[in-house]
């Protein structure tokens, strides 16, 4: 079966959506005259006047920031959901719509604007951790908050806005829909065997070790069996916990640890500040008592085969499947010898 999957196009199944992944791994070897991003190699200042994320600086909105030394936390200027919304529905024949309300917040993870999380320490990086887990309770208590979703857009190719070390956190009323599906498939397989689908799916990959990258007591990271993105990975907790809220002091530690590994790896790949879109999928916070749910981070890096060459989701991804060429294994490979 391994000679297979390295040799010879398969298609992969991903447990948690329920869709199916093609991977190519012939493919890899073929010319490329596509396009190549721009490298940046800037090197910023620790604190910049024109940025409206650094401690002390006005906002566009007029407000000023404090003089934060750690993480800091606000209401996002340009929100994409409103709390103000209306409460409507609209059915026309085939046409429908309905309101969709919720609460923005933008977390700054660093005072610091030259930096990154591959440049802080897992120290550092255990208190925004930490500013997670509040927010995810605070929010997800609100009245008609039924999802947070928290992330990280990292780089101008991933669309990411400011240089400055932050992520965002987008809390609504409904169930979106990668964490719709992922609640049905968990809650499947929780019916069917009274235990975690990723509980089970991690115990598996550390017996086989062919795809973990990283793991200490309470976090394993590794390339998923069905990875999308070239050098994708996810951090699973080894024991079954459905959100942030569930973690305790150490736990709350090794996931900056391992947070603070993936990232330091990634910027090792092709020796550039490496981009992507990370996220946490968690419990949703609907008043229901999701035992199903085991809370995962993954991690969606668009670079494949240098610091100037990306993966492009188009052609057969938009109108078929998604379809890698590197598979998982040769991915985590190359990652491990970067520790």
């Amino acid at each position: 079966m391994a000679m297979n999957l390295q040799d010879y196009s398969h298609k992969r199944y991903n447990i948690l959506t329920g869709e199916w992944v093609l991977v190519s791994p012939h493919r890899a070897k073929r010319p490329w005259q596509g396009q190549e991003e721009a490298v940046v190699r800037e090197k910023r200042p620790q604190h910049d006047p024109n940025c409206y994320l650094c401690a002390g600086n006005t906002r566009i909105n007029g407000e000023k920031n404090p003089e934060y030394t750690d993480v800091f936390v606000f209401q996002n200027d340009f929100a994409a959901l409103q709390d103000t919304s209306p409460t409507f529905s609209e059915h026309r024949g085939l046409l429908r719509a309905e309101s969709e309300q919720g609460i923005c917040r933008v977390v700054c993870f660093s005072p610091d604007h030259s930096k990154s999380l591959a440049d802080m320490t897992p120290e550092e990086i255990v208190k925004v951790v930490k500013v997670w887990k509040r927010e995810y309770h605070d929010l997800g208590i609100r009245d008609g908050i039924n999802y947070v979703q928290i992330f990280e857009n990292k780089g101008a190719v991933m669309g990411c806005s400011n240089p400055h070390p932050h992520g965002q956190i987008w809390s609504q009323s409904s169930l979106p829909n990668e964490v719709l599906k992922k609640d049905n498939r968990q809650a499947q397989y929780y019916r069917e065997h009274q235990r975690s689908l990723l509980g089970d799916y991690i115990q598996q990959e550390l017996e086989l070790g062919e795809r973990i990258l990283f793991e200490n007591e309470h976090f394993a990271a590794l390339v998923p069996f069905w990875a999308i993105w070239p050098f994708e990975t996810m951090i699973v907790p080894k024991k079954h916990l459905v959100h942030l809220g569930a973690l305790n002091d150490a736990q709350e530690a090794q996931l900056a640890e391992a947070i603070s590994v993936i990232t330091k790896v990634y910027d090792k790949i092709f020796d550039t500040s490496f981009p992507y879109s990370s996220g946490i999928h968690q419990a949703p916070t609907n008043g229901e008592e999701n035992a199903h749910w085991h809370m995962h981070m993954s991690f969606f890096p668009p670079l494949l085969r240098s610091a100037t060459v990306k993966k492009f989701m188009v052609g057969y991804e938009m109108f078929g499947s998604p379809q890698r060429d590197i598979t998982p294994e040769q991915a985590v490979k190359l990652m491990r010898s970067l520790l």
